[in-house]
């Protein structure tokens, strides 16, 4: 196994981190933004009002697209299991 196979599976690594990891990030970031824009608004600063919709905005994320994840993440664990055969002989 010479380096570039080692950097060729740590890129794909990368990117399928970010990939399952994408949907869940994005939603509760755009969910932070319009609380904090509603909290600036109305000049209330409770910690709860931003952590309570960003909890229920990643469970609601993660049930709609946790399917979609786990096959993504199966898929490329196959994938990589079927590769080493390849690679170590």
């Amino acid at each position: 196994m010479d380096a570039q196979q080692v950097f060729t599976f740590g890129q794909q690594g990368l990117y399928m981190m970010l990939l399952v990891a994408a949907p869940i990030l994005i939603v509760v970031l755009l969910v932070g933004v319009v609380v904090s824009v509603i909290q600036a608004a109305t000049q209330i600063n409770e910690a709860t009002l931003s952590f309570v919709p960003k909890v229920i905005a990643a469970v609601l994320t993660l049930a709609a697209v946790g399917p979609w994840m786990m096959t993504e993440l199966v898929e490329y664990i196959q994938r990589t299991l079927q590769t080493i055969p390849s690679v170590v002989g």
